[in-house]
């Protein structure tokens, strides 16, 4: 059993004096009428008849508390912002005086009073009642250092967002981004749907999945790596336009720029193809700068990154030239690839084919140096088992990868439609998968059933909610702006969060 610290014992004490007094420390409602922000901004300049006071009812989390005799400062948090409260015998009474004086900070209450200025001019409810809503058991971190600990944010996320206000306005920011996507989707015609999370073939991507089971039916099923191919056998059915915000599952490693559970917005534009995409793109990006931030540019780690179309675009090997300073021979021979991949720490697996090494060349020299948006394309067929070839060249496909700050954002291709071609395609990823090439991809015969019914000329794109979370939060780390990342269980726990 844990042990608890004294300032726990004392709060524990403070809870059984309530409920011998009759006081319900754990009510079931309070009628709210006013959030705190609200008044703020509608009484900026309140009645000079002081009968003719606003009279509200607040609710929220105490965080600050100021015993000064017979009257009492403090300030009440809701969800919108913060509010002075002024607690005074005089109106309260003896009785109710004497319960604030067993209140501590973390608890819940619910007040009714009036609103008034203080002589600093700080905007306050003069309390008439005061209701404790929720006992806080636990004491909040240290008013002046505040929850600092990395790790502690991270597995005690409802204690990081008590005491880290920017914390909370960073996944508002990221909900009001996802709100303005859906906005912008739908006002182009897009319908949003979904599809299912547990697949019984991984597809969609060329990743590791996680592996599940359903006991019922006896079947191996595989947690979602990308919702791709059904969303392109809803295109085949007929929806011209469709996206999800979806929840995908990869089975890697986890960094700043990477969490095993993620979020990717995919849409899909029959007849259409990348060109298209990559305008929709950057007009898609340059709204979502507008309405989060009211300009086109955002700040992201020191640096301005202006969301301001058109963006520059390079070929995965103009950028190796231009980008990273490596000969432009060398790249179109085995040779000069093995060479310059050894010269630059680029380990090569056996059975790598040219476009494999090349993309490690890529991430390895390239990707950190493109913090304005870039869009780099023409990627090498063997890469993009589910891509449309160039057309005169059938090692490359035409797919794009845009670059912002330094990071992947979104990868997006015109749609492979033929059948017989992504049967191929299939069974040359078999092979690889053969090879030992866990990421590779499997052979889905009823997407192929599907195409051979007839899917039209297709672009479709998957964008990470998370990292455009990080770009406009200004956030360095994934972790940063998922509210519940993957952690390793805390030693002596198994999958919940740390004691205090």
């Amino acid at each position: 059993m844990e042990e608890h610290s004294p300032l726990v014992v004392e709060r524990m004490r403070k809870l059984a004096e309530l409920e011998a007094a009759g006081v319900d420390p754990y009510p079931a409602r309070f009628e709210v009428r006013n959030l705190m922000a609200d008044l703020h901004r509608e009484y900026a300049v309140l009645p000079e008849d002081a009968n003719a006071a606003p009279d509200v009812a607040i609710a929220g989390r105490l965080i600050s508390l100021r015993h000064h005799g017979k009257v009492t400062f403090a300030h009440l948090q809701d969800c919108s912002g913060r509010m002075q409260l002024y607690l005074s015998q005089d109106t309260l009474g003896a009785k109710a005086y004497d319960f604030c004086k067993k209140l501590d900070v973390g608890d819940y209450l619910g007040v009714e009073g009036q609103l008034f200025r203080t002589r600093t001019g700080e905007l306050t409810v003069r309390a008439r009642t005061v209701q404790l809503l929720s006992k806080s058991l636990r004491p909040l971190p240290e008013k002046w250092h505040g929850l600092t600990d990395v790790e502690t944010r991270f597995r005690q996320r409802y204690l990081d967002l008590i005491v880290n206000r920017q914390v909370a306005d960073a996944f508002r920011t990221r909900s009001r981004l996802i709100a303005e996507i859906r906005r912008f989707l739908d006002s182009r015609g897009f319908l949003e749907v979904e599809t299912p999370m547990m697949q019984a073939m991984a597809g969609g991507a060329m990743a590791r999945p996680f592996v599940t089971h359903h006991n019922a039916l006896d079947l191996t099923l595989y947690l979602r790596i990308a919702p791709e191919l059904y969303l392109k056998r809803l295109v085949v059915g007929g929806f011209d336009r469709v996206f999800e915000i979806n929840r995908n599952f990869r089975n890697e490693g986890i960094s700043t720029q990477h969490n095993p559970e993620f979020t990717m917005l995919e849409f899909y534009q029959a007849y259409a193809d990348y060109r298209d995409l990559m305008a929709m793109t950057e007009a898609m990006l340059a709204h979502l700068a507008k309405e989060i931030t009211g300009d086109q540019e955002v700040t992201y780690q020191g640096q301005r990154i202006s969301f301001a179309p058109p963006w520059p675009r390079l070929t995965l090997e103009e950028a190796l030239v231009t980008l990273a300073g490596l000969d432009a021979e060398a790249l179109k021979t085995e040779e000069g690839l093995s060479a310059l991949a050894g010269r630059h720490g680029v380990n090569i697996a056996p059975g790598w084919g040219r476009g494999k090494v090349l993309a490690e060349l890529f991430d390895t020299l390239v990707e950190s140096k493109l913090l304005q948006p870039t869009f780099i394309i023409d990627f090498p067929t063997e890469l993009s088992p589910l891509a449309k070839a160039t057309q005169g060249e059938p090692t490359t496909v035409q797919r794009f990868e845009l670059f912002v700050g330094g990071m992947e954002i979104a990868n997006a291709y015109s749609e492979l439609n033929d059948p017989r071609e992504q049967r191929a395609r299939f069974l040359d990823q078999l092979r690889q998968r053969d090879q030992g090439d866990l990421e590779a991809h499997g052979l889905d015969e009823d997407y192929l059933r599907a195409l051979e019914y007839g899917m039209p000329p297709t672009a479709g794109e998957g964008i990470g909610i998370d990292r455009l979370a990080m770009l406009f939060t200004d956030s360095a780390s994934i972790r940063d702006v998922i509210l519940f990342p993957l952690l390793k269980p805390a030693q002596g726990e198994q999958g919940s969060a740390d004691a205090v």
